[in-house]
């Protein structure tokens, strides 16, 4: 059995030379392709696989984990913490185990102040504060805000848009008005994956937060 792992990351020309090597050694042989993207492999290689897609773990399912781990290694994990390490994996097991080992090498008490260092996040508190900011109108402070949490945590433009439009989902703004702003999410991260300036295009999604805040 041959197991290729990130096989997404493989170049068209790589994947035509996996091609061949498939059709050649098929008989005697079993390939397992692990890819985060499926549309990213080539047709040919799709169409001789059977697809097996999983989708995130629920909250539940994470803090089974948490807890298991930690008793196995001898960690404190808080309550908050745990609610942290939910927030942060977003389902992924292995992004889970990847920010748990790492605060345990600094501590084997878990705090989320912890979590949140570690993983490079802001807190969600952070970002409702600038979502809240914006939408009263108070662009300058919004906008400072949000430059001071990017500082703190080491994030850049894409992690920030990342969690403004989960943010922008579970707020209460009114839902016309909430699919302007995601569309807009949308149009700006392409503008930053595209060599766009991180912190002018923040700076636009922030103004258009705060002209939706502005009443009709």
């Amino acid at each position: 059995m041959c197991i290729l792992d990130e096989s997404d990351s493989l170049t068209r020309e790589a994947q035509q030379a996996l091609r061949r090597t498939m059709e050649n050694y098929t008989a005697t042989c079993r390939f397992v392709l692990l890819a985060n993207y499926s549309s990213k492999i080539i047709e040919p290689i799709q169409s001789r696989c059977a697809i097996f897609r999983f989708k995130p773990l629920a909250d539940a399912e994470v803090t089974k984990i948490v807890e298991r781990v930690a008793e196995a290694e001898n960690l404190t994990v808080t309550e908050k913490a745990r609610q942290a390490l939910v927030e942060v994996s977003e389902g992924d097991c292995r992004k889970l185990e990847n920010v748990l080992q790492s605060c345990a090498v600094l501590s084997l008490n878990i705090t989320d102040d912890l979590i949140y260092e570690v993983a490079s996040v802001a807190r969600p508190k952070e970002i409702k504060e600038v979502i809240a900011l914006a939408f009263s109108n108070e662009f300058v402070k919004a906008r400072d805000k949000l430059l001071e949490a990017m500082l703190a945590h080491g994030l850049s433009g894409l992690d920030i848009i990342k969690q403004l439009q989960k943010e922008l989902l579970d707020s209460g703004i009114e839902p016309k008005k909430k699919l302007v702003l995601i569309e807009k999410c949308g149009e700006i991260e392409f503008r930053m994956s595209e060599g766009a300036d991180e912190f002018v295009q923040l700076e636009a999604l922030v103004s258009q937060i705060a002209l939706a805040g502005i009443k009709d």
